[in-house]
C-alpha cells in the first residue's frame, strides 16, 4: 500500500504506560504443552440439559430468528450450563482468552439439533449477533469459490489463508463439522504479547498502533455511514489494551479515494505487527476436530487459519458452523469503537446490520 509520507504524524490520546500484563499475555509455545489448561470435555448431562433447551424451537432457514435464540436466558436452564456458560465467559474475558470444549456429538445427531444446541450455547453466553448484511446469526464456513482478491469477498469464503484478524464483535465461536484434506489450521496469538513485541523492538513504531486507521467495510456498509471505519488498531482503555485488526482489509480501503491514507511509519508499524504475529513461538497452533468448538475473545486475541486443500466430495468438504457473540459481563470499550459495533453497550453490541437486515438461522450452508 502506498504510504502518504505528507500526512501528519497525530499523537494518540492514551497509550500504556509501560506494558500491559494479564492472563492474556502468552505465548503459543507456553501453552501448546498444557491443554488442560484451556479444554472442557463435555459432560453427558451438559450434552442432555442443553439439547433439552432446543425443543420447541420453530426455525427454517427461510424464516426469522425465533424468539428463543434473541431473548433473554431461558429461566430454567439447567445449573450444569450455567456453570459451564461462566467457565467460558471467565477465560475469555478474564483468562486466556479463547476456550476449547471438545466432544460435541457432530453426526451423531440430525442437523437441525446440532444447530441449534451450538447456537444456545453462545446464547448462554450472551446475544447473538448478525455476521453479515444477511443477518446471518449462524454462519457456515466453508469454500465457495470466491475471489479472495474481490474487495467484496470474506476471505472466510476461500480456501486461502486469512491472516491474523479479529472479527467485528465480542467473541466469536466455532464448531467443526468436518476438517480439510490438508491445512486449514487454527492459530491464536495474544495482542498483549505481539504490542511488548513491537515496544522492544520498536518503541519508536508502538505508538503509531494507536492511531486511527481505515479498514474497508467490504460493502457491507450501514445507512449513513462511510464504507470504511476508521479504529486504531490497539486502543488503551479502562486499563485494558483492545485489538481490532484485518490487514487485508485495512489495505483495500486505499480503494476510496476519500479514505485517509496510513502514514509511513503507520505502515512499518503494521509490518513489524504482523512479522512479529507470524514468528515461531508467539501464535498458538491448533488442528480442530470434528465435534471441537473455539471461543475465541475479539478483543485479546487474534485469530488466523492456515490455507487448505479440500476433499473432492462435497459431504466431506471443509465445514464449520460460527457464532458471533456480545458477551454478558465483557469489558467497557472505547467510543469510538461504535463506528464497527453499532453501540458500545455491554452485551449489546457488534455484528454487522444494515437498515433491511433481518435476523435469520440458516441452518444448512449456501449452495
Amino acid at each position: 500500500m502506498p504510504a502518504d509520507e505528507t500526512a501528519p504524524e497525530p499523537v494518540p490520546d492514551t497509550v500504556p504506560d509501560g506494558v500491559p500484563d494479564g492472563a492474556s499475555a502468552w505465548t503459543g509455545s507456553d501453552l501448546a504443552a498444557t491443554p488442560e489448561r484451556w479444554t472442557h470435555h463435555w459432560t453427558d448431562r451438559e450434552l442432555a440439559d442443553l439439547f433439552s433447551l432446543t425443543r420447541g424451537i420453530d426455525t427454517t432457514d427461510a424464516g426469522p430468528a425465533p424468539a428463543q435464540l434473541l431473548g433473554p436466558t431461558p429461566d430454567d436452564t439447567a445449573t450444569s450450563l450455567t456453570d459451564l456458560a461462566d467457565r467460558i465467559r471467565a477465560d475469555l474475558i478474564e483468562g486466556l482468552g479463547f476456550a476449547l470444549l471438545k466432544g460435541y456429538p457432530v453426526g451423531e445427531i440430525d442437523r437441525r439439533t446440532e444447530a441449534l444446541g451450538f447456537l444456545m450455547l453462545g446464547r448462554l453466553l450472551g446475544s447473538l449477533r448478525s455476521q453479515n448484511a444477511h443477518g446471518h446469526l449462524l454462519g457456515h464456513v466453508r469454500d465457495v469459490g470466491r475471489d479472495p482478491t474481490d474487495p467484496t469477498a470474506r476471505i472466510y469464503q476461500t480456501n486461502d489463508r486469512q491472516t491474523f484478524h479479529t472479527d467485528s464483535v465480542d467473541a466469536v465461536g466455532l464448531l467443526c463439522r468436518t476438517t480439510a484434506k490438508d491445512g486449514g489450521r487454527s492459530l491464536l496469538a495474544s495482542a498483549t504479547t505481539a504490542y511488548r513485541l513491537v515496544v522492544e523492538r520498536r518503541p519508536d513504531l508502538a505508538p503509531h498502533l494507536f492511531e486511527p486507521i481505515a479498514t474497508d467495510r467490504r460493502g457491507e456498509v450501514p445507512d449513513g455511514a462511510e464504507p470504511w471505519f476508521e479504529i486504531p488498531v490497539l486502543s488503551w482503555h479502562d486499563e485494558r489494551l483492545t485489538v481490532i485488526y484485518q490487514r487485508t482489509y485495512i489495505d483495500s480501503a486505499a480503494r476510496f479515494e476519500r479514505a485517509p491514507r496510513p502514514s509511513a511509519k503507520q505502515i512499518a508499524a503494521l509490518d513489524l505487527w504482523d512479522d512479529i504475529l507470524n514468528e515461531p513461538g508467539v501464535a498458538m497452533a491448533m488442528d480442530l476436530e470434528p465435534g471441537d468448538i473455539q471461543f475465541v475473545h475479539n478483543h485479546s486475541l487474534l485469530h488466523d487459519r492456515t490455507a487448505f486443500v479440500d476433499h473432492t466430495d462435497p459431504e466431506r468438504r471443509r465445514h464449520l458452523l460460527r457464532l458471533w457473540v456480545s458477551l454478558s459481563g465483557d469489558r467497557e470499550l472505547p467510543p469510538v469503537f461504535a463506528q464497527r459495533y453499532g453501540s458500545v453497550t455491554v452485551g449489546d453490541r457488534g455484528g454487522i446490520t444494515l437498515v433491511d437486515t433481518e435476523l435469520c438461522v440458516p441452518l444448512l450452508p449456501p449452495g
